[in-house]
């Protein structure tokens, strides 16, 4: 019945109806954001770091994002259930907050017992979520930036530089989101766009493209990134997104700083840091 009343609704039409630029170019924009600019991120990079090989990495992450596919129409369906169920409630809190819908939902019209269940693993969910969200960000930058860039410090001195930005980097997020007035899905948005424009590219490049160069890379996180923010507070409304833009000009700076003469390369790292991160790996179980 929920299909069906959907198909009628005209909401099961995935694609624009009107054959326009100023429909499919943001169209593309969406797309591109949520698909592309949640690859770089820590769910892949777990997923292919805890990887016995390289087909488990592949099939791991393919499987990973089809799963996250599928789940994603469990809330759709029910939300959209709402319109029948309670179309008073789902107007109501469609014109106020539409994210106290599902929730409201759930309390209105489902058993206590049912009610425990459903914001339990909302709980957990966000919970866990939370933890892996902060902590990929405040490794990856430990370990690719300031190990890099102080490649003598011992240990504890890592350990304790690790903590301090987990810190700071939770100081931030929490700083942002009571500050905010944007939705969660809005703020996810807007993470993903900041992968997209300055981490998909050289992603991309490194992985597939054997002329990729640091300085190319470089080039393109700037360009990309510089892009981006000027549209957003310059012509934030044009059809034109500017994360799309964004990740346009990315690829022209990664192909053009690659194929350029090299005045920027990658720094080897020393000979003590790498033969103590091959002692700690050996020491490891």
């Amino acid at each position: 019945v929920v299909v069906e009343h959907a198909r009628a609704a005209g909401k099961l039409e995935f694609f624009p109806s009107e054959a326009r630029l100023s429909t499919w170019i943001p169209f593309i924009g969406a797309w591109v954001t949520i698909m592309l600019g949640s690859i770089p991120q820590q769910d892949v990079f777990q997923r292919i770091t805890s990887a016995k090989d390289e087909k488990t990495a592949v099939r791991g992450s393919v499987l990973g994002g089809s799963l996250y596919f599928l789940f994603a129409f469990v809330p759709m369906f029910l939300a959209y259930s709402a319109t029948l169920v309670d179309p008073e409630l789902f107007n109501k809190l469609l014109n106020e907050d539409s994210q106290l819908l599902l929730p409201q939902l759930i309390l209105q019209h489902t058993p206590v017992f049912a009610q425990i269940i459903f914001f339990g693993a909302l709980l957990s969910a966000i919970m866990s979520c939370s933890s892996a969200t902060l902590l990929a960000p405040s490794v990856a930058f430990s370990e690719n930036i300031i190990r890099n860039s102080f490649p003598d410090i011992t240990d504890k001195q890592f350990l304790r530089i690790m903590r301090i930005t987990l810190v700071c980097f939770a100081c931030i997020v929490l700083a942002f989101a009571l500050q905010t007035e944007s939705t969660i899905f809005k703020m996810v948005e807007n993470a993903y766009k900041v992968t997209l424009v300055v981490a998909f590219i050289p992603l991309l490049a490194g992985l597939y493209w054997k002329r990729a160069s640091t300085q190319g890379a470089l080039l393109g996180i700037a360009a990309g990134f510089l892009t981006w923010v000027a549209l957003e507070f310059l012509q934030p409304d044009t059809y034109w997104p500017p994360q799309l833009v964004g990740l346009l000009v990315a690829a022209a700076g990664m192909i053009s700083g690659s194929l350029l003469p090299q005045f920027v390369t990658a720094r080897e790292p020393s000979l003590q840091s790498a033969g103590s991160h091959a002692r700690e790996q050996n020491r490891s179980p």
